[in-house]
């Protein structure tokens, strides 16, 4: 898929957890798991907002589109 998902890069910038973003955000753990591992089909506008709050940061520090 062309569609990168950075997620573990950023919280590595943020020296943040995968448990610590899941209560900040108020996500599962298995559905911010698969967001993380970019096997996720879709992301609610909603989801990446609080992604973005938490981590301070851009929805293009998330998300990257790369040609195949």
């Amino acid at each position: 898929m062309p569609i990168i998902v950075n997620l573990d890069v950023m919280m590595a910038k943020r020296k943040m957890s995968l448990n610590e973003l899941s209560e900040k955000v108020d996500l599962t753990l298995a559905n911010l798991s698969i967001l993380k591992t970019g096997k996720a089909k879709a992301i609610r506008f909603s989801t990446l907002e609080a992604i973005c709050k938490v981590l301070n940061c851009q929805p293009g520090d998330i998300l990257e589109y790369r040609e195949d």
